[in-house]
């Protein structure tokens, strides 16, 4: 799925120059490994405020989902500390680069139990892989209590997920949403690659 998504992403992208494009560095590698670039094509890293230009964001509140306030994507400059200073609270962004890897929108939250930063999210990904994905979050998230929850809805056909950002490698406290969720997008990103190239 993923190499078909990024394949096309690319050809998209270069109808609009082609001799240049964009992409993440997760992306930008994958693409190398997997040689869907054509020849003579320079690639400038995507930095994360232009990969999340489009995003609609929305601050709601825990307990009942209402919504707080609807927020520019200037709001993801805020530090994550945000979340922690209103533990009622939690952040819902939908972003176009979310569908590269088979999800809609990540929400983001503090775990009242554990305190982490928690990130919330359905996965296209059929059921077969439900192993793989524990197996990938158990060796990529360093944290001992409240890593992950996964689980696979028959009725959507994804998996709801969640997982302590707090133990993924990179992440500190002090980062903005930005930093936070252009790690969110390459931790799936390289997880989902992960686990279709094992195929």
């Amino acid at each position: 799925m993923l190499k078909k998504q990024l394949e096309q992403y690319i050809a998209e992208l270069l109808l609009n120059d082609p001799e240049k494009i964009e992409l993440h560095k997760v992306e930008k590698e994958y693409a190398e490994k997997h040689q869907l670039l054509p020849a003579g094509v320079e690639v400038v890293l995507q930095d994360a405020a232009s990969r999340f230009s489009d995003a609609y964001l929305e601050r709601c509140e825990k307990e009942t989902v209402a919504l707080i306030i609807v927020e520019t994507p200037k709001f993801l400059d805020e530090k994550i500390e945000h979340l922690h200073t209103r533990m009622n609270e939690f952040l819902y962004v939908e972003s176009k680069s979310f569908d590269l890897v088979g999800v809609d929108a990540v929400s983001l939250e503090v775990d009242d139990v554990f305190g982490t930063y928690t990130a919330m999210f359905g996965l296209k990904m059929k059921k077969k892989y439900e192993s793989r994905i524990k197996e990938y979050l158990d060796a990529n998230l360093s944290g001992e209590a409240g890593k992950y929850s996964v689980a696979f809805s028959g009725k959507d056909g994804l998996f709801d997920m969640n997982f302590a950002l707090s133990y993924a490698a990179g992440f500190n406290e002090e980062m903005t949403f930005l930093d936070a969720y252009d790690l969110i997008y390459s931790f799936v990103f390289s997880m989902v690659a992960e686990i279709e190239d094992a195929e």
